[in-house]
């Protein structure tokens, strides 16, 4: 018997979420656009991802809303992917199930630190900063290599523009190293 594709006996709102993000590399696109990829290729690199399934999941996370594609300034024909405001509501999720990862799935202390950027104060479990209280928008959150991020064995070009420090949302310009 065929896994189903779906939730449809499920009558819940995680099932209906699951609907959107929920199959495999869909969080690691959304992610990614947190971290400020937004080309298709460099979303290619990065992940590793077959480009078939990169096409289908970036297809679906722009027909459920989640991201939305976006002309690039100096090439109007081409086109990137950018979070919509539904899409940037999954920072919460997103940054809780990375905390968890860092927690009960990984070793050797976090591969990436997230901090106010007002601040600089790392921020806590929950995503908000014990100094100045209350959850930080992804906007305003600051991203730079943990502890045990030397150990990274990726060399694309994403990767090492994202071992800058940087904001999230901010665009990457891997074409800068």
């Amino acid at each position: 018997m065929a896994l189903g594709t779906d939730y449809a006996q499920q009558d819940c709102s995680l099932a209906r979420a699951l609907e959107v993000v929920g199959e495999r590399w869909s969080l690691l696109i959304v992610r990614d656009a947190f971290y400020g990829v937004h080309r298709f290729n460099d979303f290619l690199a990065h992940l590793d991802i077959p480009r078939a399934v990169l096409t289908s999941r970036l297809q679906a996370l722009v027909a459920a809303g989640v991201l939305r594609k976006e002309p690039y300034q100096s090439s109007p024909v081409r086109h990137g992917y950018v979070l919509t405001s539904a899409g940037r509501e999954l920072w919460q999720p997103i940054y809780g199930l990375a905390q968890w990862g860092e927690r009960n799935a990984s070793t050797g202390g976090p591969r990436t630190v997230f901090s106010h950027a007002a601040c600089g104060t790392r921020l806590d479990p929950v995503g908000a900063c014990p100094l100045c209280g209350g959850a930080v928008a992804p906007e305003n959150i600051t991203m730079q290599p943990g502890p045990s991020a030397q150990d990274r064995l990726r060399q694309d070009p994403v990767s090492r523009a994202l071992a800058r420090p940087h904001r999230l949302l901010t665009l990457v310009s891997p074409d800068a190293d």
